[in-house]
């Protein structure tokens, strides 16, 4: 008979002594808590409405930038202020 109580659920009475311990120790902390887990819950609800209002009004068809043309700026080499491979800063002189 005493190995089936050690498997058993909670009662009530013990789920009571279990809520007075957790109010005792948590009691001042449970109105932030709560206020916290429900600013949560509305982040969360106002998100899912955003992505959904993205989603909904997303066009079926989008539109693509106009293509540029090959007139780009010549590339010049970085000016590094360091010298890559040893890492030892570079003079002025060097670098222009």
């Amino acid at each position: 008979m005493l190995h089936l109580l050690a498997f058993n659920y909670p009662g009530p009475m013990e789920m009571l002594l279990l809520a007075g311990l957790g109010l005792l120790i948590f009691g001042k902390r449970l109105p932030e808590v709560g206020r916290n887990i429900g600013k949560g819950i509305v982040e969360f609800k106002r998100g899912l409405r955003e992505a959904e209002n993205e989603i909904n009004n997303e066009p079926a068809h989008p539109q693509l930038p106009p293509a540029t043309t090959a007139q780009t700026a010549p590339q010049t080499a970085p000016k590094y202020k360091f010298d890559p491979y040893t890492g030892k800063p570079l003079d002025d002189a060097q670098n222009t």
